[in-house]
């Protein structure tokens, strides 16, 4: 049973949680345990994505949609739940802007060359892409809204910013649901494609009991390392001579999402790209339309409510991103140039990440 669970290369990587948690208990240098709690987030993302797949196997085609769709990005939302209960809210923006760019340009960029490398043309789901592009251009627009609204009245003071963005977050959260219920129930037969389980991954199932024990052991240590990683960030930050929105932004986003980085381009590698593609923009959805919501309301049961108000860098390179996406995306098909231009767009915007002020 322990070589099934532990079947992928990234799982050597589970060696870093003792090694974080004794770094942790011998109140070593903060720079070490962020190194070590950071990389053994990744594997332990990887195993949550996988139990969620063999669930899937279960429970119908519908509800294991929906448990995709729920527990994508779980591993994200324990990061940034733990930075949120510190008080971390920059870092938390910062992650979740992060994330977005990360899967989009990427995750996808990345996918695309490993591909088309070895296929000249690649074909995904139009309609699928399509929807995927113009609810990541409103999530945008709900970015764009806080901080257009933050340097043109912000003499209204922090209390009506924190209720915009409240609303907000109801209103971006309701039309996640909705679009749930568009592509998974009232018109399911456009967005049919390829399917993806276990067997893409080159595993046997799970049984159910196995699958959910994995699921809940692994929730709780990205739970522990999440509150490691998050308790080291500062001083981690200082050390390196890196401003925390970077941190957050680059460094954070791409524990969370390294899993599905792997994922994606594993698929691209077997000619699913209509899998890489929906993994890449389904992860940048749940990001946007989902957990950040989901944070916003978690805020106010801390005591510090967060706001939605991004810098204006960071609003600029999300909708940027979102438009070049949109382009990319709207002929159904990619080859590894597109791949370039992506990972491209997203290494200019790193380095331009790098160089903003604190």
């Amino acid at each position: 049973m322990v070589r099934r669970i532990f079947s992928s290369w990234l799982d050597l990587f589970l060696l870093f949680v003792p090694v974080a948690v004794a770094l942790e208990l011998l109140k070593a240098d903060p720079l070490l345990i962020f190194i070590t709690s950071g990389l053994a987030i990744v594997p332990l993302a990887g195993l949550l994505g996988r139990a969620t797949e063999h669930i899937t196997t279960y429970v119908g085609a519908g509800i294991g949609s929906l448990l995709n769709a729920s527990l994508g990005n779980a591993a994200e939302l324990i990061i940034a739940l733990a930075a949120l209960r510190e008080g971390l809210h920059d870092v938390v923006k910062a992650s979740l802007t992060g994330s977005i760019l990360g899967n989009i340009l990427l995750v996808l960029g990345v996918s695309m060359v490993a591909g088309g490398m070895k296929y000249e043309r690649q074909t995904f789901n139009r309609t699928a892409a399509g929807m995927g592009s113009s609810l990541l251009l409103l999530a945008a627009v709900g970015l764009v809204i806080p901080a257009l609204f933050h340097f043109t009245a912000s003499d209204r003071g922090a209390q009506v910013e924190h209720e915009l963005s409240l609303d907000i977050a109801i209103v971006l959260f309701l039309i996640y649901a909705l679009s749930l219920a568009f592509s998974l129930k009232t018109h399911r037969h456009l967005f049919q494609g390829e399917t993806h389980d276990a067997h893409d991954l080159g595993e046997e199932p799970w049984s159910y009991r196995m699958s959910l024990g994995v699921l809940a052991a692994v929730a709780i240590l990205i739970g522990l390392m999440s509150e490691m990683l998050v308790g080291s960030i500062e001083p981690a930050a200082h050390k390196l001579g890196l401003t925390q929105v970077f941190v957050g932004v680059i460094l954070v986003a791409l524990v969370g999402n390294a899993a599905e980085h792997s994922t994606a381009v594993l698929m691209a590698m077997k000619n699913k790209m209509d899998l890489a593609f929906g993994i890449a923009v389904g992860s940048s959805l749940q990001i946007a339309l989902l957990v950040a919501p989901l944070l916003v309301f978690a805020s106010y049961l801390f005591g510090a409510p967060l706001d939605l108000i991004f810098t204006p860098f960071e609003v600029v390179a999300v909708t940027m991103s979102v438009l070049i996406l949109g382009f990319v995306s709207m002929d159904g098909e990619s080859h590894w140039m597109e791949g370039v231009m992506l990972v491209g767009v997203y290494t200019m915007l790193a380095i331009a990440f790098y160089f903003l002020p604190a």
